[in-house]
């Protein structure tokens, strides 16, 4: 489920006009580098974040990246929207649904 998930969102960026590329930060992968008009934003895609340790790593590449740009963890849980040190965590239903 979780690559299902990852493709959804990369095809919705590209739909969004979006030039996206994949990032490695040392050993860690980020899932997109999205390049719009109005600059970058990092996705990173988990079908759930609701174990610690899953959040912690999937927190960890997106929190190496030292530049002000959007930083994005797209799940399917229903929380409500978190922040974690500036990275949102957001549903991914809610996301698709928003442009």
């Amino acid at each position: 489920m979780g690559h299902i998930l990852e493709n959804i969102v990369y095809l919705e960026l590209i739909r969004r006009g979006y030039e996206v590329h994949i990032g490695k930060i040392g050993d860690v992968e980020v899932d997109f580098i999205a390049i719009g008009v109005e600059g970058k934003e990092y996705y990173q895609v988990s079908q759930t974040v609701l174990e610690e340790q899953t959040l912690k790593r999937e927190l960890s590449s997106l929190d190496a990246i030292k530049d002000h740009n959007p930083k994005y963890l797209l799940t399917m849980d229903y929380t409500p929207m978190i922040s974690y040190n500036g990275i949102k965590q957001i549903n991914v239903l809610d996301w698709l649904l928003k442009k």
